[in-house]
Order: structure tokens, then sequence, then C-alpha cells
């Protein structure tokens, strides 16, 4: 942990930037014969699957009503309390992201405009292992139902008791959501993406996994099932100066390692000292945590440097193109123009990761591994499609039809022209 690498020329970032390497050994093999026999056998093979890498097969896969609405008996008041704040902060902000339709003129008499039309059937993933992720619930869910998609299909693992995690149920009874399957995996992807007897085909899938279930999301998306991307491991990268705070820095690296042994923190710090500081602070607030072996496990993947340049600094984590960006500087606001490349950006001393995960408003739903690069996070843009149109009078043809003429009869396509002749000698 206390490895600390100062100034690295940058013909070593290329290999500072590497995230951890997954074990991928049959990977692709294993996955697809899961997503195979679940195409011939659906629902049996499902819940077969359930059992032998879950420890429990459900008798049916749908969550009924009454589980969902008895939901609120099994959580407390504070958490209920706090899901419905993050819920009004998450639509809060993504209601913002709605466009009107606004049709542009582009010559007299012809008129184009661009409209936003929801996918109509999407399916959420909702990890339900060792931490069962009822935020990612709120997460994609919110932006779905805003963009009007008409169906929106859940599955999550069921526990060993063979229920859903009721933090998980609720959000869906609070959201109005009532198709929920006990599946988790590359079985559940599959069951998504072909349709069981029990699980209706969606068009688009979302959501986190672990190696399997990306992989899964990774081939189905190769026969025509649409995905949002393929999430590896959980990263985040942070910016300290001199005006940081070493016990906040250590918090935030400890929380994004505690999500598991492949998860990678990155710190660039503008000195050794200020590094030095932080391993102090990570080293007293370690021994206290419930997950301390996941977070070990995870600083193995860990890079701390020091990099002086402020440009320099930020050339580096434009090239790591983060999934977290934390800038902990008293002058983040200035900083933060410098960034490219991110998932999502953390300014200042009192702005956690963690808020972003969970209430600030914004989605936690981000590209990982470099591909922040050219990719989005979720948004409500990620539940629709955008369909042109265009609108031609008699006087709009006339305008662009001698124009469309000249250019199709250079490109040789005659008919094309000739689509054009016949309407203006029609006139």
């Amino acid at each position: 942990m206390n490895t600390i690498i100062e100034n690295p020329p940058e013909a070593e970032w290329k290999e500072l930037i590497k995230r951890p390497v997954i074990n991928a050994l049959n990977l692709t093999e294993t996955v697809s014969e899961i997503i195979n026999t679940v195409k011939q056998q659906g629902d049996f093979a499902v819940k077969d699957y359930s059992l032998k890498f879950h420890g429990f097969a459900p008798d049916e896969l749908w969550v009924t009503e009454d589980d969902i609405k008895k939901s609120s008996q099994l959580i407390s008041k504070n958490l209920q309390k706090a899901i419905l704040l993050a819920k009004k902060n998450i639509e809060k902000f993504h209601r913002q992201q709605l466009l009107k339709t606004k049709k542009i003129e582009t010559t007299t008499g012809v008129s184009c405009w661009r409209k936003s039309v929801a996918i109509e059937n999407v399916g959420l993933y909702i990890p339900g292992g060792s931490a069962p992720l009822f935020s990612t619930l709120l997460m994609l869910a919110i932006p779905a139902k805003l963009a009007g998609c008409k169906n929106i299909l859940v599955t999550t693992p069921a526990n060993a008791g063979g229920n859903v995690d009721p933090a998980i149920l609720y959000v869906a009874k609070i959201l109005g959501i009532k198709n929920i399957y006990k599946a988790g995996g590359a079985q559940a992807i599959a069951a998504m993406a072909y349709g069981t007897q029990t699980v209706n085909k969606v068009d688009k899938i979302f959501g986190p996994g672990n190696q399997y279930v990306t992989e899964a999301k990774r081939i189905v998306n190769i026969d025509r099932v649409a995905i949002d991307m393929l999430a590896g491991p959980s990263e985040l990268a942070v910016y300290a100066d001199d005006t940081c705070i070493p016990g906040f820095i250590a918090a935030d690296l400890l929380s994004q390692a505690e999500h598991g042994g492949d998860s990678q923190v990155v710190l660039v710090a503008v000195n050794k000292q200020i590094i030095e500081k932080i391993i102090l602070e990570i080293h007293a607030q370690l021994p206290s945590l419930p997950r301390k072996e996941i977070v070990e496990n995870s600083f193995l993947n860990r890079r701390f440097l020091v990099i002086e340049k402020v440009e320099d600094a930020f050339d580096f984590l434009n090239q790591y193109a983060p999934e977290h960006l934390i800038i902990a500087s008293e002058h983040a606001d200035v900083l933060a123009e410098k960034v490219i490349n991110a998932g999502s950006v953390f300014l200042g001393n009192y702005s956690p990761e963690s808020a972003g995960d969970y209430a600030s408003g914004t989605n936690h739903s981000l590209p990982t591994n470099g591909t922040a690069v050219t990719q989005s996070g979720v948004s409500v843009d990620s539940f629709v499609k955008k369909i042109t149109f265009q609108k031609l009078t008699p006087e709009g043809l006339n305008n662009i039809g001698e124009a469309v003429e000249y250019m199709a009869s250079a490109e040789g396509l005659m008919a094309h022209k000739n689509a054009v002749t016949i309407r203006k000698n029609k006139q």
C-alpha cells in the first residue's frame, strides 16, 4: 500500500493506467453455454442455474405483487425516508434531460425535426449478491419511466432464503414496477434477451454485474440485443493538492475499494507529503470496516502517484478516463475545466463519490475501463431513440429539388433524381 510513484515520465503512463486483468479463462465458452441452454429450456434452465450458482431454485421466477407490497414492512422507516429523498433528487435531475421537439425550417417550405421516442421494452439487471444494489434500481428505473418506456422488467438474484432483498422491492413499489423476476447472473441476461415461458423478451438491457453478467451482455449484444454499456469493475481517481483534507480522501478511496477485489483506486497528488498523510488515514480507518478483506484485495490494484505539475496531472487523469473523479481542492471549480474524460466528477472537499452513488441526483451507472473517452453514463437519452422527420411543401421541393437532382445524378442514382423530378413536373 505504501508504494508511491513520483513524477512518472509520460512514456510510463500507458502501463500505469491499465486496469486489473480479469481471469477470463473459458469465460466466453461458459457464458455461451448458459445462454444457449436458457434459449432452449427457458424457465427450467434459469432455475437450474440459480440452484447451481446461487444455491436456491425458486418455484416461481416472478415476484408476486403481495411480496412487493409487504416490502415496506421489512425495512426501517429511516431507510424508506432515505430512499424517498434519493428518488426525489434523481427524478429532479433526470427530468431536466427531457427535450421538447423543435421544428426547424431549413429552407422555406422545408421543415425538419427530431423526436425522442421511448424504447418500449427494457430490462434492468440489479445485482443482489453480497451487496444488493437497490440504488441501481432507482438509477435505472427512474429515467426509464421519465422516458416513457412502456414495459420495464427487472431481474435480480434471490437470497439464500429464496427472497428478493426487501429494499429492492420497496424501490419497485414506490416506482410502480410490477415485473420483477428472481434471476441473477448470465442466465438472467439470457432470459431478458431471448425470453422464457415467464420472462418477456426485451429490446435493451441495462445494469451492472460481475464478469459473467458483463460477458453475457456482450454476447447478446452481438445477437442484436441492445445494451447500455459493458461496465467493468468500479474505479475512482482522486486529484489532491495542499488544500485537500487527507481523512476525507482516505474515506473515499476505501469506499470505492469495498465494491470488490477487482476495483481500482488511483490517487494523483501534487507532492509526496499529501499521499503519506492519506496513507496514515487509510491505516487508521481500514480496521473498522466490515469489508476489510475486500478492500485489501482491491488495494493490490491501486496507484498512488505524485505529479507536481497541474497540467501533467490532468493529462494523466484524462488518459486514465476514470468512472469517478474527485478533485479534492479548494480550486476544484477552476480545475474542473481541465477534465475531458470522466464518467462523473465530484468537486471540492465536501463532494464524496458516495453522494453520487445514492442521493445527489446524478446517475451512478457510468462508463468504466477507460470507455469514458467516448461514452456517457446512463441518462434519459439511454432509454429513447431519436427519430428525424421532414415535411416539404411544393414550394419547399422546388427550393431544394434542383440541388437534389444534380447530386443524385452525380452519384449515378437516377431513380433518386426521378423521385424529385416526377413531383416537380406534377406541379
